[in-house]
């Protein structure tokens, strides 16, 4: 009984407090009555949106219903209705007039161009219950011209403007963005079909980030020869972190807008590469649920069906990259990395309540699928009884009282939010806890993450994590005044079972005092850990946090450990390790957690001094690659000569090739792991795409292995 009393006394404390503040009273009149000062007690909660969509057999949207036709439920917890909106869209598109001769005016006297405005477009928020856009249709265009070749530009540029031109209706309200390492708001809401057409036409140009296309190291690659003109950070080249993070800011400008939207995505597919991080895409598909948005992805690659050896359009794949024509592997290729870079279109649209429009070159039917799907409908708004921020997902239930055959189409979720503020040591253990665990990853952080594979044993494997994250994310702390900051890291490993198979909880400390703020910005964070693991395929979540500013981040992907024991023809051989960067243990610039043990078994670390792995596998000119991996002898009793070179292509043209390395000891009698590395200086190479190839070829068993991946050198 004691906690009660103390808070009971803290409450009086206060409240003796508060009235001790106040300034005297008036003197009252005998015959006046007491003023007794007032308390208000007020809770807030979040008003829900949903857009419902009633539409009867025929398919004809049902009008006139009111607010108490509907029953609306949360988690199977009824919820009251106190918004009720019907918009009401038309259909028919307005077709111009036919254009008709004119006598020419005589032209005015010249006048000095206008001055461009100095405030940019934005999509303009309503105010707090408003409806901005009463009976209208909410469009948005979105070019991502990241890696977006000229001539899909240019189809899906023609395709847009046939949209406004000939199949916009009086009720359509568009907006247009663009993305091009920058997200950029073109034209907010607008039905000026003359304004949205100027816009495409001269803020659309064709060609713009066209080169910062995703690289492909298979048989369907061409050999183009070109230079690469890098992006703002190596964080941007390979991932499409960025191109899901800027569709992710997109659906947050709308959010402000209760009507229901359709954000039409036009692109060239996303590629992904392996090094991906799934969070991302999971906290671009949830931002678009909870701000209401359906995304309609459009492939502006339009209907595809290429040769093995390609079109017109592209280069041969030269020398004995031709080879790959006549073998099937070209074609195969070819259809893997469509499929691929199709997959996640079709995420982002199945997971928003859009649709995904493929294989076709009349791209102006994509936006015409997203325009039939927002008919009439009416805005539903309730005040949830569920006021804890946990951040968990919550479904959504409408029902249309006595008339069952109506159906009825309406978003059936979305994720609350979730209130992280800083607390004690224990509060803030139990907070990065339950970010582990969210539904809805926090992405402040910019993470990139490296998992790769050495044997131990048979069946055991050690399996590094490397993470690298950007000093610019870590800037605000700097901006702080704070001489240092703790950056706090867990994460978890589990098995194809959904079983938990290794986790890990650590934290660096990064010195702020003597660093400015631009060096800062253009430094990057390192840290790693390690685990045991036998063969299998492991999904790994992993989630750091800066501590001066609670911003956190989550990476997760999937990632296989080989069953090296199985004899599969080649010559075995480990993760294959680039990197720029050697550094001795002593000098590192964090703190081990109070578990390292498993760092003893990494081979990255050499006589103290350790390895440190690139992740994003960008280098510059003036730096010296390091490469690093294990092959295996595992019937061997004593070292066999192995021979290894390093290769570099461009495209199918090998643009250098290393002297032979000759590896004639080393072998650990235990794992029956022989040591394989390179240390070239990368002076000799122009700037650009690489693939990266490693050949090792075992002498005695006659057997050879090749591992491939690209980089990118910055000048």
């Amino acid at each position: 009984m004691t906690k009660p009393r103390s808070i009971l006394a803290a409450y009086l404390a206060l409240m003796l407090a508060a009235f001790a503040q106040q300034p005297a009273p008036a003197p009252q009149e005998a015959n006046s009555p007491l003023l007794r000062p007032a308390y208000r007690f007020q809770a807030n909660t979040e008003l829900v949106v949903v857009n419902v969509s009633v539409k009867d057999k025929s398919g004809k949207p049902v009008e006139g219903l009111r607010a108490s036709d509907f029953s609306v439920s949360e988690d199977n917890k009824p919820q009251e209705v106190k918004v009720f909106e019907y918009e009401r869209l038309e259909d028919a598109p307005v077709i111009p007039p036919a254009a008709e001769l004119q006598t020419r005016p005589v032209a005015p006297a010249a006048t000095p161009p206008a001055a461009a405005p100095a405030v940019q477009p934005a999509i303009s928020s309503a105010k707090p219950g408003e409806i901005k856009y009463r009976d209208s249709r909410l469009l948005v265009l979105y070019f991502d011209l990241q890696g977006m070749p000229s001539d899909d530009q240019i189809r899906m540029q023609n395709g847009a403007l046939k949209f406004i031109a000939t199949q916009m209706t009086p009720s359509d309200r568009v907006a247009i963005m663009s993305y091009a390492g920058e997200l950029k708001v073109l034209q907010d809401f607008t039905e000026d079909r003359d304004a949205l057409t100027q816009v495409i036409k001269k803020k659309i140009v064709v060609g713009e980030a066209s080169e910062m296309a995703n690289a492909t190291s298979d048989d369907s690659t061409e050999d183009t020869g070109a230079a690469y003109t890098a992006d703002d950070t190596e964080f941007n080249i390979f991932n499409t972190d960025r191109q899901l993070t800027a569709l992710q800011n997109a659906v947050k400008m709308l959010s402000g807008l209760a009507e229901k939207k359709a954000l039409v995505y036009f692109s060239s597919g996303i590629s992904r590469t392996g090094m991906d991080n799934d969070a991302q895409l999971r906290a671009t598909i949830n931002s678009a649920l909870r701000s209401n948005v359906s995304v309609y992805t459009v492939d502006a690659r339009g209907l595809v069906a290429s040769a093995p050896s390609g079109n017109a359009t592209r280069g041969s794949a030269g020398g004995s990259g031709n080879a790959g024509m006549f073998s099937g592997s070209a074609a195969g290729a070819q259809a893997s990395n469509l499929q691929g870079s199709q997959d996640t279109l079709y995420a982002l649209s199945a997971d928003t309540g859009g649709k995904e429009f493929l294989d076709s070159n009349d791209l102006s039917l994509g936006v015409v699928q997203a325009q039939k799907d927002i008919s009439s409908y009416y805005i539903l708004g309730y005040y949830t009884s569920n006021t804890a921020l946990d951040g968990k997902y919550r479904r959504i239930k409408v029902a249309l009282n006595g008339n069952q055959g109506a159906k009825l189409d309406y978003r059936t979720g979305y994720f609350a939010s979730k209130e992280f503020k800083k607390f004690d040591a224990s509060d803030r253990e139990n907070q990065l806890a339950q970010a582990l665990q969210l539904g809805d990853p926090i992405t402040d952080l910019t993470l990139a993450v490296e998992t790769d594979y050495f044997r131990l044993a048979r069946d055991r494997y050690y399996v590094p994590l490397s993470v690298k994250m950007p000093g610019s994310d870590i800037v605000l702390a700097k901006n702080g005044k704070a001489d240092s900051t703790r950056l706090d890291f867990i994460g978890q490993v589990k098995d194809a079972k959904g079983q938990l198979a290794g986790t890990v909880r650590d934290f660096i400390t990064v010195k702020l005092k003597d660093v400015s703020r631009d060096e800062l910005a253009k430094k990057t964070v390192a840290y790693d850990a390690g685990f045991t693991l036998g063969p299998g395929t492991y999904t790994i979540k992993f989630l750091a946090r800066e501590n001066e500013t609670g911003k956190m981040g989550t990476f997760e992907t999937k990632f296989t450990v080989p069953d090296l024991s199985v004899d599969a023809g080649t010559l075995p051989i480990s993760s294959v390790i680039l990197s720029d960067q050697r550094e001795k243990t002593s000098s590192e610039v964090g703190t081990a957690g109070p578990n390292r043990r498993l760092l003893n078994f990494n081979p990255l670390v050499q006589d103290g001094v350790k390895l440190v792995p690139s992740v994003t596998r960008v280098f510059r000119k003036d730096q010296t690659m390091y490469v690093f991996m294990q092959a295996y002898e595992p019937t061997a009793e004593k070292m066999q000569m192995l021979t290894a070179t390093l290769s570099f292509y461009r495209g199918s043209v090998k643009a250098f090739e290393s002297d032979p390395v000759h590896v004639s000891e080393g072998l650990n009698p235990l794992t029956k792991a022989a040591p394989v590395s390179f240390s070239i200086p990368l002076a000799a190479l122009d700037s650009g795409r690489y693939t990266c190839q490693v050949t090792v070829l075992d002498h005695a068993a006659q057997r050879v292995a090749f591992w491939r991946a690209p980089v990118v050198l910055l000048p």
